[in-house]
């Protein structure tokens, strides 16, 4: 796979139902060379947790005047075209966009090659396969969790995957050794690792939230003085759902 997007996106949690995006970095590599960057934060109208805070480097200050990701994903899409994505564990970063994609009547299906899973194979020696412990391994220069940055080091990391499986295949098969990869990997089990394959995630459109839950919602935060660092109107249906069954759960009706 010479031209592809290499993806990567911070988000408010790991999950692409409940979380929602601050930063998506992208790089547009056709035939082999960075041909375009995309990148840009997203205001995700909430406060972000210390614990994002810590990992991404990221504070609400840089997220105040960012735009709505309605605001961006049309554009993102255009950007993508019809190339296939790359990323490290890239069903993730997929799956955040499509959730966004559906959310404004979007579409959004891609294949996608997944450096994690080729790390896994061709390095099960190695304790840790993240992205900043591979780099660290091949000796790749990452700013670890910013979107863009973390997108052109995954983008390095696949050309070193790359030539490591070029130069042990060219081993097995002038030498018959055996290359020193997973017991299970066959060579044509990894090439096919190397190839885009349909990346597939079911989602469903979020529904606004409803005035009566907002109504209840805003009853009580009041009620309990709760300080709550989302901003209402931009809830989904469920999410709202849950906010009020996690406070009557706690504070009780």
């Amino acid at each position: 796979m010479n031209s592809y997007i290499c993806l990567d996106t911070e988000a408010t949690g790991l999950s692409p139902k409940h979380d929602k995006i601050i930063e998506i970095g992208a790089v547009k590599v056709i035939d082999g060379k960075v041909s375009d960057t995309f990148s840009t934060f997203i205001n995700p109208g909430r406060k972000l947790d210390e614990r994002i805070v810590e990992l991404t480097g990221i504070h609400d200050e840089d997220l105040i005047e960012a735009p709505e990701i309605n605001e961006v994903i049309g554009n993102f899409i255009s950007f993508c075209g019809e190339l296939p994505l790359l990323g490290h564990h890239i069903i993730s970063d997929y799956a955040i966009i499509k959730q966004a994609a559906i959310n404004n009547k979007l579409t959004f299906d891609k294949s996608g090659v997944d450096t994690l899973k080729i790390s896994r194979v061709l390095f099960p020696e190695l304790e840790s396969k993240r992205l900043k412990d591979m780099c660290g391994h091949l000796d790749i220069s990452l700013e670890a969790h910013r979107a863009l940055n973390d997108a052109l080091a995954t983008k390095e990391l696949y050309d070193r995957l790359v030539l490591f499986y070029e130069e042990n295949r060219s081993k097995i098969e002038g030498q018959q050794a055996s290359l020193e990869v997973s017991k299970n990997a066959s060579l044509s089990k990894i090439a096919s690792l190397f190839e885009p394959q349909p990346l597939i995630y079911h989602v469903k459109k979020e529904t606004p939230i409803r005035k009566h839950q907002k109504e209840k919602l805003q009853f009580l935060i009041e009620l309990h003085k709760i300080d709550f660092n989302i901003d209402i109107d931009k809830m989904s249906c469920n999410e709202a759902s849950r906010t009020i069954d996690k406070i009557l759960a706690k504070y009780g009706k």
